[in-house]
């Protein structure tokens, strides 16, 4: 366990870590300055290494921003707990073989996916593709062989690196649908807050059980299910990982339902091209003053209720959406959405 004191503030522990010497790079390709953290493994990444460990599924890496997400106690002290890259890489990466090379900073997707996650249904390799076709974290074969690590609570011979968290932690960041984007190249993140719904349907006797779910490409994601409330407040974060033929976000609202399928509560669309668009125009964010700089314009064929505009705030691109759910009696979202380039 590292020896970092316990700070008045969460985020004072965290950056503590942060500033250890080994946690000053990315521990998967040594980039230098990482902003980003798997906290179930306990290392600390670039936003190019973290696009892979999202695709990972939050049963092996559950990633968050050191800067832009907010960290519960439990999520710090597994942090410091593990004691960061030097810690978990003498156990990930013990035997690597001596022939075998890392990823750099500059390394492509392709060359990152093969040393974090290798391409899934590939059986066959010529001998210099299986050996770069090695897992770290998923298939662990840098591993001493004797030894296995779970993200969770350990059953009968198995070892963990850190604290399991609680369900309510992990439910918020749950996945549903499958866990590989195959061999894509990430162009950024998206991070969605769900602040509310409005005058939602009712799907129950008088209320409903509602959570809503994003899709983009072969990720899913979804909020934590309100109880009772057709006027529900999440504040939720979700993130997804943009792809470069990247398409709408699909939005689905549902309602849970212990014995049967949940039902559907309205879906819509949000077309994130005006916001990648004029978020690539401008380039680094940091370097301009609070603007507008774009405009997702309300149409017959959107489900925008009113126009949605694109803004440089704080040095961040983003963008407030309110949405009429479509194909239901009533109901409306509301969103902030905010992106950021792998090129920042």
């Amino acid at each position: 366990m590292s020896g970092v004191p316990r700070a008045s503030s969460a985020k004072g522990r965290l950056r503590g870590l942060l500033n250890e010497g080994a946690n000053r790079v990315c521990a998967d390709c040594g980039a230098p300055d990482p902003k980003w953290a798997s906290t179930n493994i306990g290392v600390f990444l670039c936003l190019k290494c973290c696009g892979v460990h999202r695709s990972l599924g939050t049963h092996i890496s559950k990633v968050l921003s050191v800067t832009l997400d907010e960290w519960s106690d439990e999520e710090i002290d597994a942090m410091i707990e593990v004691g960061g890259n030097a810690s978990a890489n003498a156990i990930y990466e013990a035997y690597i073989p001596e022939n075998y090379s890392k990823p750099g900073p500059d390394s492509s997707h392709d060359e990152r996916r093969r040393f974090i996650s290798p391409a899934p249904n590939r059986s066959i390799y010529s001998c210099s593709l299986r050996l770069c076709s090695k897992s770290k974290y998923e298939l662990q074969e840098f591993l001493k062989p004797s030894l296995r690590i779970t993200s969770g609570k350990g059953g009968k011979g198995s070892s963990t690196l850190q604290s399991s968290f609680s369900k309510k932690i992990m439910d918020s960041f749950r996945v549903k649908a499958s866990q590989s984007e195959g061999m894509v190249e990430f162009i950024g993140l998206l991070k969605v807050k769900v602040v509310q719904g409005t005058n939602l349907a009712i799907r129950d006797m008088m209320t409903s059980d509602p959570y809503v779910v994003l899709i983009l490409g072969q990720q899913t994601v979804q909020t934590t299910v309100i109880k009772s409330n057709l006027n529900p407040i999440w504040n939720e974060e979700l993130m997804l990982s943009v792809p470069q033929n990247y398409g709408a976000v699909k939005l689905q609202v549902f309602d849970y339902d212990t014995f049967s399928a949940d039902d559907i509560m309205g879906e819509a669309e949000i077309d994130i091209q005006p916001l990648i668009t004029s978020a690539m125009a401008y380039g680094n964010p940091e370097m301009f003053g609070d603007m507008q700089i774009g405009k997702w314009l309300k149409s017959d064929d959107n489900a925008l209720i009113e126009d949605s505009i694109v803004n440089i705030v704080d040095g961040k691109v983003k963008q407030d959406v309110w949405l009429k759910l479509q194909n239901v009696e009533s109901g409306e979202l509301y969103l902030e959405i905010e992106w950021h380039s792998l090129e920042s």
